[in-house]
């Protein structure tokens, strides 16, 4: 895929918003949560398939940060310390065209390991009772 680079890159700190803008006036936009559930840092992705590590208490997360990478990609920088993996604009654009997709599947993983959006205080943890 070749992605076209976008002609804005807008970081809505208070809404923790990320807005591309293209050639064309199309837009994407992210919620920093979204884009630090599905970075492609290898602390997220691990090194293969099968070895992701699902992200869990982040609906909270803010960018505080946004680092261009040559012609083909950011960095970003998150509050809770992640600032590793580069988003390609390709990959961004993949996220964009299948975002809805991707968050269901998300949702879906944290239920099913009986986890949550939001973090829990030091030391607390999610107990799955049977019925």
């Amino acid at each position: 895929m070749n992605a076209a680079c976008p002609t804005k890159v807008n970081l809505h700190k208070k809404s923790a918003i990320l807005e591309l803008t293209y050639n064309d006036d199309s837009q994407l936009s992210f919620s920093a949560e979204f884009l630090r559930v599905h970075s492609p840092s290898a602390e997220v992705r691990g090194h293969g398939k099968g070895q992701e590590t699902l992200q869990t208490g982040k609906r909270l997360v803010k960018l505080i940060n946004i680092e261009p990478v040559g012609n083909y990609g950011i960095k970003l920088v998150f509050d809770d310390g992640h600032d590793t993996g580069i988003f390609s604009w390709s990959y961004l654009e993949e996220l964009g065209h299948n975002k809805n997709q991707f968050w269901d599947i998300y949702l879906v993983k944290l239920e099913a390991a009986g986890a949550t959006r939001d973090s829990l205080p030091d030391g607390a943890q999610i107990l799955k009772i049977k019925p």
